[in-house]
């Protein structure tokens, strides 16, 4: 029984079985073929269109950041036209008070010459956007009639089929708005409208980086011309220049200065505020203004130095600056000077020879005001002489350092005509400034700086002897012993064409022995004065406080002092003291082998 029941069973299943072999067969029949489980594929232009507006994006984002005119972003933003996106004109619009201001267009005739201004309560797309800061879209020149009617007859004279207007914010605020305009008719998709709204987002960095360069510029312009306003004493001729570095300022941290003084003195001021933002030129405007007023109220070089690096301080800034104050005397052509961490000047002598004068200086201004220390240093300068203050950019602009930028500086400087201030002053600019890449990449050469320049020559007066070739004036204090070494420098760099070099070490011995004398025999400064002639005859004179008048000694072998006065006899072809009001001057002359006497 139950193994009837089990064939019988199993017959049945063979039975189902069959059936269902049979109408699959007959689905299969009738079912149409199968279709691909890959989806569907596009066309070959509708797959590459999003690709290359992507592209174009990115390109045109790229070329924004860089653009400085309102009509080269649009120009930028006009490469998203395609086929599926027919992006024609475009319109950017500042925001004041009451109305919308055009600041740049891009293939939009209407008034092309003249400025183009709507009131924000006016019935206009734009003034819509930016009263409501929601994006209008205006799919074609029926939905534009029939929602802003007041206005569609200014707009369908243009010729455009679509519209989008766009606000431009920034933190929330209103900066701008876009008006974009299309050839044909645009549904405004979704795609489209995030294409728009990505494009805005471009432009409004765009429009706050302007915004703010136009304020920069603005207060720059305003330094600089301040800058501008010098007028040197009879006696002294002063050239000044200023070259910002790139992004559109006219000014950084560097700064000059010339005051005429109560005393009837020449203040000449060069300085350089940390950085080339207008941060630094906010700093340095103040800075410069302070060093202004303390120099008026009377200060001396160090004094003011010292008091405008604690002002610097106080002002909590967290930037420090370099300066170097001159005092000029235009009758005697003596300056006294002050440094401050600042590069050394130049004295170009008649001859063209250029001598990088060594200064004693202190500390950059607001560095460490409770050290400050400024000594001041006395040179003289004579009928045609030039001395240059710049500032660092001046020197290592281009790639150079201190010493490769010197040299620039001096090959430029040497062969120029000293009655011609103004041109020597083109020429040292456009030696660095030519080296430079293009102003838009400026910003990028790691190197490049804001750079000040100042010349100032003695004008020649009157002569009735003939005036030294070459000369030199400086001070060697007790507290500054290196003075030493550096008169030792300064008389090496007199001589530096003589022919005859153990002539060139013997006036460098001697000049030695004379400052040494004074540092131990009194408790003076040492004033040096050294001529040289046309003749290749050296004079030095080296002057002191003491009324105690040398003797010649005969020391031992052993003794540890007085030669002086021996060398002198030896070396030199002339010497001899000279007292004088205050004190009395030790003096001799050397001459260059090819010139010495027989």
């Amino acid at each position: 029984m139950g193994r009837e029941r089990f064939e019988d069973e199993s017959e049945e299943v063979r039975q189902v079985e069959a059936l269902n072999d049979m109408s699959t067969a007959a689905r299969i029949r009738r079912a149409p073929p199968a279709a691909d489980p890959r989806p569907p594929q596009r066309p070959a232009h509708a797959r590459t269109a999003p690709r290359r507006r992507d592209a174009a994006l990115l390109e045109a984002g790229y070329g924004m950041s860089g653009a400085t005119s309102m009509h080269h972003v649009l120009q930028l933003a006009s490469q998203l036209h395609d086929e599926r996106f027919p992006l024609d004109g475009q319109m950017v619009f500042s925001v004041t008070e009451d109305a919308l201001c055009s600041m740049g267009r891009h293939n939009m005739p209407l008034n092309a010459e003249e400025p183009f201004q709507v009131r924000l309560d006016s019935a206009y797309p734009a003034a819509e956007a930016a009263r409501t800061a929601e994006p209008v879209y205006l799919a074609s020149p029926d939905e534009y009639a029939a929602r802003f009617p007041a206005t569609y007859q200014l707009a369908a004279r243009v010729g455009h089929e679509a519209w989008a207007c766009l606000p431009l914010t920034v933190r929330g605020e209103l900066v701008g708005v876009w008006l974009a305009a299309f050839s044909e008719p645009v549904a405004f998709t979704a795609d489209e409208q995030d294409l728009l709204e990505l494009t805005a987002e471009l432009l409004t960095a765009a429009v706050e980086d302007m915004q703010a360069a136009a304020a920069e510029y603005t207060l720059s312009q305003r330094l600089r011309h301040s800058m501008d306003q010098s007028v040197a004493p009879q006696g002294l001729t002063v050239a000044a220049r200023y070259v910002p570095t790139g992004g559109g300022l006219l000014v950084g941290g560097d700064w000059y200065d010339c005051i005429r003084l109560h005393n009837g003195n020449l203040a000449l001021v060069i300085g350089d505020v940390e950085g080339s933002d207008v941060h630094a030129a906010g700093v340095m405007s103040q800075l410069r203004t302070a060093v202004h007023a303390y120099a008026l109220e009377g200060h001396g070089p160090d004094s003011v130095l010292t008091r405008a690096s604690r002002f610097l301080s106080g002002q909590n800034s967290e930037r420090f600056a370099t300066c170097l104050y001159a005092e000029a005397d235009p009758t005697s052509g003596k300056l006294h000077l002050a440094r401050a961490g600042h590069p050394h000047p130049v004295l170009r002598l008649p001859d063209g020879t250029c001598l990088l004068k060594h200064i004693p200086g202190g500390l950059p201004l607001g560095l460490m005001p409770e050290a400050d220390d400024y000594p001041v240093t006395t040179l003289a300068l004579a009928g045609d002489e030039v001395l240059m203050l710049c500032t660092d950019g001046l020197i290592e602009s281009g790639g150079h350092d201190m010493y490769t930028g010197w040299v620039r500086l001096r090959d430029v400087m040497s062969p120029a005509p000293a009655g011609d201030l103004e041109g020597m002053a083109e020429r040292l600019l456009h030696v660095v400034t030519d080296s430079l890449p293009p102003h838009a990449d400026r910003r990028r050469e790691a190197r490049a700086d804001d750079m000040a320049l100042l010349l100032v020559r003695r004008d020649p007066v009157g002569h009735t002897a003939e005036p030294p070739l070459r000369h030199l004036a400086l001070t060697v204090t007790q507290e500054r012993a290196d003075g030493v070494a550096l008169a030792r420098q300064e008389i090496s760099g007199l001589l530096h064409d003589w022919s005859d070099a153990d002539r060139v070490d013997s006036a460098v011995l001697l000049t030695t022995e004379l400052i040494g004398n004074v540092m131990v025999h009194t408790d003076a400064p040492a004033s040096v004065h050294a001529d040289l002639t046309s003749h290749h005859s050296l004079y030095v004179g080296v002057t002191d406080g003491g009324d105690d008048m040398p003797h010649q000694l005969s020391p031992g072998e052993l003794a540890p002092g007085g030669r002086g006065l021996m060398l002198l006899d030896a070396l030199a072809a002339q010497w001899g003291v000279r007292p004088e009001a205050e004190g009395k001057t030790v003096w001799f002359v050397i001459s260059d082998a090819e010139t010495a006497p027989p």
